[in-house]
């Protein structure tokens, strides 16, 4: 999965670059058709706020958003709730396949 950061009207450390990036790519697990995530860090008062959009081949991009005052903070909940939202869109894919027709003894 490709990863995007961007940071609007604020200035973000490296070593919280390089954390955003690493565990933004490591959710792919959840979707292997994730390709892209955009990575929007912004300040809003004394809020950090991360914001990161998963885009989806075949499907609805998912948005998901949280503020601290720390980005650290911010960012592992962030990533909480995608992961969330990930494993969530996913269960819900493979339930709607159905279950398997069994076979039933004494028929035929």
């Amino acid at each position: 999965m490709n990863v995007q950061i961007t940071t609007r009207h604020c200035e973000v450390p490296s070593d919280i670059l390089e954390r955003t990036e690493q565990q933004v790519a490591s959710l792919s697990k959840y979707s292997p058709r994730a390709s892209l995530a955009e990575v929007v860090f912004t300040e809003e008062k004394l809020d950090k706020v991360i914001e990161v959009i998963v885009h989806i081949d075949g499907g609805e991009p998912i948005v998901a958003r949280a503020q601290d005052l720390e980005y650290m903070n911010s960012l592992d909940k962030v990533v909480s709730r995608l992961g969330r939202m990930l494993r969530k869109q996913r269960e819900r894919r493979t339930e709607h396949q159905g279950s398997p027709k069994r076979e039933r003894a004494g028929q035929g």
